[in-house]
């Protein structure tokens, strides 16, 4: 494993901490009598009509999204999946982890009239979370199995901008539309000149952003389509890579700013007058069995087709009983499904289910999948 992909895990499971201690403080918060005080705090209006609730969500997750298209193109061009065979068996993977989730959820509630639209919320993985669950595994988890686990949350991360863009966006509107297209291509064509002043590119994905919104798509992905125009080659202070240069800057904001802040405004989620029985209702039932069952089903079961059918080969170094673990560790989805789960849903009651099917999936697959990692056989 390479120095920066250290870097990046080392990243990861710390900002994977963050978000894990302010969503307990959200959560605290929420149950206790400081409950009025921790909405006060994200629903009152700091600046004009912007809210905590809506900065996190609005105008920081295309942050995030922005360093998810940089780690993309990174990966793909000179990273985990720059060749065609690391490419191919975690993006079928993906697909896998994408579909049997959604299966699982449309089984669950399709009897129950509003719930449709919340197909997508188990379909995700939380890559700071999954990261820091397998750290805590220890050296039993082997280098190749983390990267393996990488590049099918960078898949379904990528898979995540789709579906929000596909399916949680309102009606469009074409004239800002048509406008939003010439930016991205004015980006695209720059990245082709490998012009690599990043702060022309990031004024561009900020026009890119507004056009994206008058237009009726979400400015997420904006984030996502800025990043992927970044050039990997050029000159940025001094350095060669602009993209990793700006990689290097973002996260830190990204681990312990905006992702923590998105925790903090989306977990807080009070106990009062809910009873375990509310788990049992479709919504968080489909939620929570679609994370835990249905991203291994997916994960596992389509590694496994495709390496014993020689279609493509395993992670190197990983037996199967690690694979296993690491697609329940995939099960994990909270800050990507509980995003979806917000576009998906307005009604606060659904929220709650959401959040709570959402927390409960997620909790589920980090502890059995803790588990099973922790516990590996020494035959394998």
């Amino acid at each position: 494993m390479n120095k920066w992909m250290k870097a990046f895990f080392a990243s990861e499971m710390a900002g994977g901490v963050a978000m894990l201690t302010t969503a307990l403080i959200a959560l605290v918060l929420a149950n206790t009598a400081l409950n009025d005080v921790y909405h006060d705090l994200i629903h009152t209006p700091l600046i004009s009509k912007f809210n905590l609730h809506y900065i996190s969500h609005d105008m920081l997750m295309p942050i995030f999204f922005l360093l998810v298209g940089m780690e993309l193109k990174y990966e793909m061009l000179s990273g985990a999946l720059s060749q065609p065979r690391q490419r191919v068996l975690p993006l079928f993977a993906a697909v896998g982890g994408i579909a049997f989730p959604a299966l699982i959820y449309m089984a669950i509630t399709h009897d129950t009239a509003g719930l449709g639209n919340g197909w997508a919320i188990p379909t995700a993985t939380d890559i700071a979370f999954a990261i820091c669950i397998i750290n805590l595994a220890g050296r039993s988890v082997p280098a190749a199995a983390k990267v393996f686990l990488l590049a099918i949350a960078i898949y379904d991360d990528l898979a995540a901008i789709l579906i929000i863009a596909l399916f949680y966006s309102g009606s469009l509107d074409m004239v800002p539309l048509l406008g939003a297209a010439a930016v991205a291509l004015t980006m695209g064509f720059m990245n082709r000149r490998n012009i690599g002043q990043v702060a022309q590119y990031l004024l561009l994905g900020i026009a890119l952003g507004f056009l994206l919104y008058k237009a009726g798509i979400h400015t997420t992905v904006a984030g996502m389509i800025t990043g992927l125009c970044i050039p990997l080659k050029g000159n940025y202070r001094g350095k060669n890579s602009p993209l990793e240069s700006l990689m290097h800057d973002l996260h830190p904001l990204v681990a312990f700013g905006v992702l923590p802040l998105f925790a903090f405004s989306s977990a807080g989620v009070s106990f009062e007058g809910l009873s375990l029985g509310i788990l049992l209702e479709p919504l968080p039932l489909g939620i929570a069995l679609g994370l835990f069952f249905g991203k291994q089903l997916g994960i596992f079961g389509v590694t496994y087709i495709a390496a014993k059918s020689g279609f493509a080969p395993p992670p190197k170094g990983a037996s199967w009983y690690t694979i296993y673990g690491i697609s329940l560790i995939a099960g994990i989805g909270f800050t990507m499904s509980l995003f979806i789960g917000q576009l998906a849903f307005s009604n606060e009651l659904l929220q709650t289910e959401m959040k709570l099917g959402v927390m409960a999936g997620s909790l589920l697959s980090a502890v059995v999948g803790l588990a099973v990692l922790k516990l590996r056989p020494a035959v394998t």
